[in-house]
């Protein structure tokens, strides 16, 4: 049975909206808890545009269940992480002017330095896991570079725009899935997933988290953010 991962960075979005100190994402986390979250998801971008330093130490301190720290594979990004000690870090692609991230890590590319910074996190007992697109090349080459965990970038399927298309991309998802497991990698999978499309993915056979935020956020703001979590939970389910 698939678990689930709530990413919260959009509540810390909201509060930088007024540069004030509300909506307060730490609550966040332990309302999603409390709701029946498996973990708690947050990206500190290079330029700290929502959720802040600040927020990691004290998320670090109060979550229960597990930290999962979506980080890129900058220098000083990766210093922090393995000061801060999460229980995961997913590394991500990560580019200063877009607005979400927009495709999986290239970890043919940039196999070298991938590998160096998996190291040294594992080094200071954090499990690594990357993000990448459902492609058998980077996940044979995500084997490669020593981590335990994989995350499918989920995005082309949650934007196909037809039926044909959708359950092209959740084949896509399916072999890329079962080949991560003949290979003994943990496969998780999440982006742009929303309640009428979540379903199809947490029934992978195999699957073991989905990472879920802006849409569990957005239910949030009609029915409050408890309820939203448990109606995704349901889902995963």
């Amino acid at each position: 049975m698939a678990q689930l991962g709530v990413n919260i960075d959009h509540v810390a979005t909201l509060r930088q909206a007024r540069r004030e100190f509300e909506p307060d994402p730490i609550k966040a986390a332990q309302i999603c808890e409390k709701a029946g979250a498996h973990s708690i998801v947050c990206h500190l971008r290079e330029d700290q545009r929502h959720i802040n330093l600040a927020d990691v130490k004290k998320l670090r301190q109060i979550v229960k269940t597990r930290l999962n720290l979506e980080m890129s594979l900058n220098a000083h990004i990766v210093s922090l992480a393995k000061g801060i000690g999460p229980d995961q870090a997913t590394i991500v692609p990560e580019r200063r002017q877009e607005v979400t991230t927009e495709g999986g890590l290239d970890v043919i590319k940039h196999f070298t330095r991938v590998k160096r910074v998996v190291r040294e996190l594992q080094n200071k007992g954090i499990e690594v896991s990357l993000f990448i697109n459902p492609d058998k090349r980077q996940i044979q080459k995500s084997h490669q570079a020593g981590v335990s965990m994989i995350e499918l970038h989920t995005g082309q399927y949650a934007l196909a725009k037809s039926s044909p298309k959708r359950q092209q991309e959740l084949t896509r998802l399916q072999q890329a899935t079962q080949y991560g497991q003949a290979l003994g990698l943990i496969v998780n999978a999440g982006h742009g997933l929303k309640y009428d499309n979540t379903r199809a993915v947490a029934r992978i056979k195999g699957m073991a988290e989905l990472n879920i935020g802006h849409s569990i956020i957005s239910q949030s703001i009609f029915i409050g953010l408890e309820k939203a979590v448990k109606e995704m939970i349901k889902r995963v389910r």
